[in-house]
C-alpha cells in the first residue's frame, strides 16, 4: 500500500483537484481512512469507490508543492464555502460543489446551492412558515405563505425585500432563467455600470468639445446647444438619409426624425414603406447602444439641419449625410482620444459622478459569497484609478479596504469589442503611475492592460456559463460575451427607472387608448360584416339577373322545368347557399348603416390619432417609451435586450437586495394565441345546452 502522503498526492493529481478530501455521501460505499498532519487534513480510501474530492482546511504542503500552489491561497479560496457548512439536528448542510452539481428543471446547474448532505432527524421538522408538515407547503395558499415569509424576516431582524413589487424601478428583470448562486465569476464594466455619471453633465461636456472640434474643422456651429431630449438610447441613425428612426422588433420604422424635424406618419410611410431596418447593414445604420451615443446623435441631427440649409461649405465636407456623420463622429472621437474631457472629469469628479454607497456593499456581498470579481473596462489606468477611488474608497474605509481589494483581477484598456474577438497583447501595470511590462498570461490579484476574454478564462480555470458579465453596451458587453464565450450577461439600463415611472404615470392614458382601439375593432368588425353581406347580396342579384336572361331564350317546351320561387333556378340557389336577393329597401338600409359606421370610425380615429402621438410622452415627447414601438409592440431596443441579456436592471446595486444566491426565473411569455380560451369540448357542450 502506498504511503499516506503519496496516496493523497496521487489522488489529487489523477483527479485534477487542488488539495482535497474524499468524503463519503449516502450513495457512496467503501472503507474510509483518515490522515491528519497539523492544520492540514486529507482523507483517502482503500477501495475503489465513487468519492467526491473536496478541500478541507489548508492543502498539505507536499500536495500543494506538486500542484504548484500555496496552502495559504487555498484556504482563502474556500473560506466562504466552509462558513456555509453547518450541522443541526435536522442534518448536515453544505454547498453543492461543481463536481456533484446537477441540472435542475430550469436547465440551470445547482452549483452553489445549499443541500442536506445527511439527514439526522425528521422530528420537529415542520416549525417554519407556519407549516405543520413539510408537505403542507403544496397546499398552503401563496398569499398566506408570503405573509409568513415577511413575518419570519422581520422576526429575525432582516429587512424584507421590496423588489420588484414595492420598488419596480429598482428591480432586476429576467429574460433567461439565471441561478446566481451557481455563478463563480462576476465581471463588470466601469463607465455607466460601476460608475454612474450625470448624463446631462457628461454628455453636455462631450457635446461642447465636439462643437469646438467641428468649429476648428470649418463648420458653422453658432447657436448649437445640447438638447438631450432629441434622442434616446435604442434609436437608429440612418446615415444615408440623415434620419434617426425608431423601429419595432421586426425592424419596421414606427417614428422618424430628419434633422430636428419629426416626420409625420405619412412621411414615414413614404420614406420607408415596409422596408426593414437591418442593423447588420453598418454602412447605413448605426444603433445608439449606450448613453455615450447621446451627444454624438444630438450633434449630428443639428448638423443635418445646417447641411439642409446649405450652411456647411462643400470644401469642409462632401454634401452627403453619410459624410456628415463621419465628420461628427471624428469630432467626438477626438474629444475622447485627446483626453480633454476625461482630464476635466478627473479634476472635478464631483460634477459628473453620482455616488452610491450600495454599489460597494453589493460587490462586497458578491465577493464574500465566494465569487471572483473582475473589472474589465476600456478606460485607461489613470482614469479608472481616479474614478474608482472617488466613488468607492469612502465607503470601504470601515472595512479597511480600498477599491482594488474588491476585485480579483482588473483589466484596463480592454479594447472591447476586440477583447471578446481576438487574443491581444497583455501588459501588467506594475507601478502606481501606470508603468507596464509585457506578460504572457494573466493571473489573479493583478492589474492588467489589454489581453482577452480567453486569457481571463485560462487564468481563472473557469469558463462559459459560470461567468456573468455586467455592462451597459448591448453589443460590446452583452452580445459578444454571450455569442463567443457563452458567458451569462446582465445589462445595465439606467433609463429603466424613468421608463417604469413613465409607464406608471401613463397607465390611465394607455388604458383609455386601448379602450378606444377596442371600440374601433368592434365597430370595424360590424362594418366589415355588413360590407361582406352587401357584397354577397349584390353578387346574388347579378347572378339571378343573368339566370333570368338565359331562361328567356329557352324554348316553351322546357317551361315545365322547376324554378325557384323568385325566378332563381334551383341550380343557382344551390350554388350560392345562404345568399338571397337584395331588395331596394334592404340595400338602402345597409348602405345607410355603413355610412353611419364610417362616421363613427372617423370620430374614433380623430381621438385615437392624437392619443397615439402622445403615448409615451411621459418618457420622451418625440420618441415615446424606450421599450415600446407603437401601442402594443416592442421596440428594436427591447428586442436586443431580450436577445442578448439574461437579466437587466437600472444599476448594479439593485442586486444588493436580492442576495448573491438569488434565482432569477423568466416570466411566462404571452403569445398571440395564448388567451383565456375555454377548451373546445366545453364550448361545444355549452352550444348544445
Amino acid at each position: 500500500m502506498l504511503a499516506p502522503e503519496s496516496l493523497a498526492v496521487n489522488v489529487l493529481l489523477m483527479q485534477g483537484y487542488k488539495g482535497v478530501q474524499a468524503s463519503p455521501r449516502p450513495r457512496q460505499y467503501g472503507h474510509i481512512c483518515s490522515w491528519r498532519s497539523g492544520n492540514d487534513s486529507f482523507t483517502w480510501v482503500r477501495q475503489k469507490i465513487p468519492i467526491r474530492l473536496q478541500k478541507r482546511g489548508r492543502r498539505h504542503p507536499s500536495a500543494c508543492q506538486a500542484l504548484g500552489i500555496s496552502p495559504a491561497e487555498t484556504g482563502a479560496e474556500r473560506a466562504g464555502e466552509e462558513l456555509e457548512t453547518f450541522e443541526t439536528h435536522i442534518g448536515v448542510v453544505e454547498p453543492v460543489d461543481e463536481d456533484e452539481a446537477e441540472v435542475d428543471f430550469h436547465g440551470e446547474l445547482t452549483t452553489g446551492n445549499l443541500h442536506l448532505v445527511e439527514s439526522v432527524s425528521t422530528q420537529g421538522l415542520a416549525n417554519v412558515l407556519g407549516l405543520k408538515k413539510i408537505d403542507d407547503i403544496v397546499s398552503t395558499p401563496f398569499k398566506e405563505l408570503k405573509a409568513k415569509q415577511q413575518e419570519l424576516l422581520v422576526d429575525m431582524g432582516i429587512s424584507p425585500s421590496s423588489y420588484p413589487q414595492g420598488l419596480p424601478h429598482r428591480a432586476v428583470y429576467c429574460n433567461r432563467t439565471l441561478n446566481l448562486r451557481s455563478i463563480q465569476v462576476v465581471g463588470l464594466d466601469m463607465d455607466y455600470t460601476l460608475i454612474h455619471y450625470d448624463v446631462n453633465a457628461w454628455e453636455g461636456r462631450a457635446f461642447a468639445e465636439g462643437v469646438f472640434n467641428l468649429q476648428e474643422m470649418g463648420c458653422p456651429v453658432e447657436g448649437l446647444e445640447f438638447d438631450p431630449s432629441l434622442v434616446t438610447r435604442g434609436l437608429i441613425v440612418d446615415k444615408i438619409l440623415g434620419n434617426i428612426v425608431k423601429a419595432d422588433r421586426f425592424g419596421i420604422v414606427k417614428r422618424a426624425m430628419h434633422g430636428t424635424k419629426l416626420l409625420s406618419w405619412s412621411e414615414v410611410r413614404e420614406t420607408y414603406g415596409r422596408e426593414l431596418v437591418n442593423l447588420r447593414n453598418e454602412g447605413r445604420y448605426t444603433f445608439l447602444n449606450t448613453l455615450f451615443s447621446v451627444s454624438e446623435a444630438v450633434l449630428y441631427m443639428q448638423m443635418v439641419d445646417r447641411m439642409d440649409q446649405g450652411a456647411i461649405p462643400p470644401q469642409v465636407v462632401a454634401q452627403s449625410y453619410e459624410a456628415l456623420w463621419k465628420l461628427v463622429s471624428k469630432a467626438l472621437y477626438r474629444t475622447h482620444v485627446e483626453g480633454k474631457l476625461k482630464a476635466e472629469i478627473i479634476q472635478h469628479p464631483e460634477s459628473f459622478v453620482e455616488l452610491d454607497p450600495e454599489m460597494a456593499y453589493t460587490l462586497l456581498d458578491l465577493k464574500r459569497a465566494g465569487k471572483l470579481i473582475l473589472l474589465i473596462t476600456n478606460s485607461d489606468y489613470q482614469y479608472t484609478e481616479r474614478m474608482m477611488s472617488f466613488a468607492y474608497d469612502r465607503y470601504l474605509k470601515a472595512e479597511g479596504m480600498q477599491w482594488r481589494d474588491l476585485f480579483d483581477m482588473v483589466i484596463v484598456q480592454a479594447r472591447k469589442p476586440d477583447f471578446f474577438n481576438h487574443n491581444m497583447s497583455l501588459y501588467e501595470v506594475v507601478t502606481d503611475d501606470g508603468l507596464m511590462r509585457p506578460v504572457m498570461k494573466a493571473r489573479k490579484g493583478a492589474l492588467f492592460c489589454g489581453g482577452s476574454a480567453r486569457m481571463v478564462e485560462a487564468a481563472l480555470g473557469i469558463e462559459g456559463d459560470d461567468i456573468l458579465y455586467v455592462g451597459d453596451h448591448i453589443y460590446t458587453d452583452a452580445a459578444l460575451a454571450k455569442i463567443n464565450f457563452r458567458w451569462r450577461t446582465a445589462l445595465i439600463v439606467r433609463e429603466l427607472e424613468e421608463e417604469i415611472e413613465a409607464l406608471a404615470v401613463g397607465r390611465e392614458h394607455r388604458r383609455a387608448l386601448k379602450e378606444l382601439m377596442n371600440k374601433k375593432e368592434l365597430v370595424g368588425d360590424l362594418f366589415n360584416n355588413l360590407r361582406l353581406t352587401r357584397q354577397r347580396l349584390n353578387n346574388s342579384a347579378r347572378a339571378n339577373s343573368s339566370t333570368i336572361s338565359t331562361s328567356s331564350n329557352v324554348s316553351s317546351s322546357s317551361q315545365g322545368s322547376s324554378t325557384a320561387a323568385d325566378g332563381v333556378s334551383e341550380e343557382a340557389s344551390a350554388s350560392s347557399p345562404g345568399y338571397s336577393i337584395l331588395s331596394e329597401a334592404d340595400e338602402q338600409c345597409i348602405n345607410s348603416t355603413l355610412a353611419q359606421l364610417l362616421m363613427v370610425m372617423e370620430s374614433l380615429d380623430a381621438q385615437i390619432g392624437p392619443m397615439l402621438e402622445e403615448d409615451g410622452k411621459e418618457f420622451n415627447e418625440r420618441w415615446g417609451y424606450l421599450s415600446r414601438a407603437g401601442l402594443n409592440d416592442k421596440s428594436q431596443f427591447t428586442r436586443q435586450i431580450e436577445k442578448y441579456a439574461d437579466i437587466y436592471t437600472s444599476r448594479v446595486c439593485n442586486l444588493f437586495r436580492y442576495t448573491p444566491y438569488a434565482y432569477f426565473r423568466s416570466p411566462s411569455q404571452s403569445l398571440a394565441h395564448d388567451r383565456d380560451i375555454s377548451p373546445r369540448s366545453a364550448v361545444v357542450a355549452e352550444h348544445h345546452d
